[in-house]
């Protein structure tokens, strides 16, 4: 556990759609204390839930409706972060497999645009812009992400808070009350991830 800290500890929401090994092994080396949600009364043993997810937006919204979760996923006042397609899953709907998903941020998950002459899938490392918000507390302005994504979340100033432009602006990171979303990878992004998980661990909400 992070000496800095006290009784924080992650779960981590072990639905089946995501890569949690990265992220543990991301976790181990900050000496972030983590565990698995797997069922609703393990919501209760953590300090902060992350939801991962990588893949289909659609077929990991049918893996977490079968876990029963999901509204007790709504129903959190703690720290939640979701990363990538964990993060695609907290806005009202998904182009990918026409899907709704917990609907907690309105806004859409959308697929690039081919005629913008961009590649898709949207694959490396990025500058992002952000905010003067307490995930990015110590990252370097414009730091670099890595990102593997066909699918982008609109841009939307009221929850934006950070952003990229890869053929049209989309949102990087997203914030409502106490859900947070980042679009790339920050277990694979080496020590501005480090610093953006670290953050995410040490946010309180009042």
């Amino acid at each position: 556990m992070n000496e800095n800290t006290t009784n924080n500890t992650i779960g981590i929401v072990n639905y089946g759609a995501g890569n949690i090994f990265s992220l543990t092994a991301a976790l181990d080396r900050q000496g972030i204390s983590y565990g698995m949600v797997n069922t609703e009364a393990d919501f209760e043993k953590y300090s902060h839930i992350i939801i991962p997810g990588v893949g289909h937006a659609g077929a990991a919204m049918q893996k977490l409706q079968q876990t029963g979760l999901v509204e007790a996923i709504k129903a959190l006042t703690k720290p939640v972060l979701g990363i990538c397609v964990g993060m695609q899953l907290l806005t009202d709907h998904s182009e990918e497999g026409n899907a709704d998903l917990i609907g907690i941020v309105p806004i859409e998950t959308k697929l690039f645009d081919k005629a913008l002459g961009i590649k898709i899938p949207h694959m490396g490392w990025n500058n992002v812009n952000f905010t003067n918000n307490p995930l990015f507390i110590n990252v370097k302005p414009l730091a670099q992400f890595y990102f593997v994504h066909s699918y982008f979340i609109e841009y939307n100033p009221i929850f934006d808070i950070a952003s990229v432009t890869y053929g049209n602006k989309f949102s990087a990171a997203i914030q409502k009350n106490n859900f947070f979303g980042v679009q790339f990878h920050p277990e694979k992004s080496g020590e501005a991830g480090e610093q953006l998980l670290k953050n995410f661990y040490n946010l309180k909400i009042s």
